[in-house]
């Protein structure tokens, strides 16, 4: 399962999600060229993407194949 969380420099969790996304065929298939944010995710490692990443991240969202992100954590993340 990925998980979303919003943390400090420091460490502290700011929040987070109450969704996750399954790791599944749908995200580990996408082409990191179209996706280059979400299509570099891997299932064994932490992401990080800093405030300068997230506008690109938020732009990949609406234009994700139906069944990557559950509707649930889409609304999450892009609020």
């Amino acid at each position: 399962m990925i998980d979303l969380q919003i943390r400090r420099e420091n460490g502290t969790i700011e929040a987070r999600a109450k969704h996750g996304v399954a790791w599944g065929p749908e995200l580990a298939g996408l082409d990191q060229s179209v996706f280059p944010m979400l299509g570099h995710l891997l299932p064994y490692a932490d992401t990080v993407f800093n405030h300068r990443q997230v506008s690109t991240l938020l732009e990949e969202v609406p234009r994700l194949p139906v069944g990557v992100l559950t509707d649930e954590f889409a609304r999450e993340l892009v609020s």
